[in-house]
């Protein structure tokens, strides 16, 4: 979607403080950080949310969780822990629709989050 600012990011057509980029998947600092270390991990092909997720996607979402994830975890340092987040819809505090997720860490988490 060109209107869709995550794909604009994704093309490199907007600046983003990029931390991670493969064929399928970018990853970069978000500009209004919730924690020391707040990163947002989108593929690259347009899902508006979890809940527009096909079959096809599976191997990407892999990908992300499996591999993605854990190397942005060790180059940020958060061995001691951290969270990964997925809003999705208007009441579950999705903002941007594009499938995204929250890298949070380098401060203690508390709970219940919201």
């Amino acid at each position: 979607m060109s209107d869709c600012i995550f794909c604009r990011i994704a093309k490199q057509e907007i600046p983003a403080t990029v931390v991670y980029e493969d064929e399928s998947v970018i990853a970069f600092k978000d500009l209004s950080p919730q924690a020391p270390v707040h990163i947002l991990i989108i593929p690259k092909k347009h899902v508006a949310s979890l809940m527009e997720v096909r079959a096809e996607d599976s191997q990407t979402l892999a990908h992300i969780m499996g591999e993605v994830v854990p190397k942005l975890a060790n180059e940020q340092q958060l061995s001691a822990g951290f969270r990964v987040v997925i809003n999705t819809g208007e009441e579950g505090g999705q903002t941007v629709n594009h499938l995204h997720f929250h890298l949070l860490g380098g401060r203690s988490m508390q709970w219940p989050p919201g």
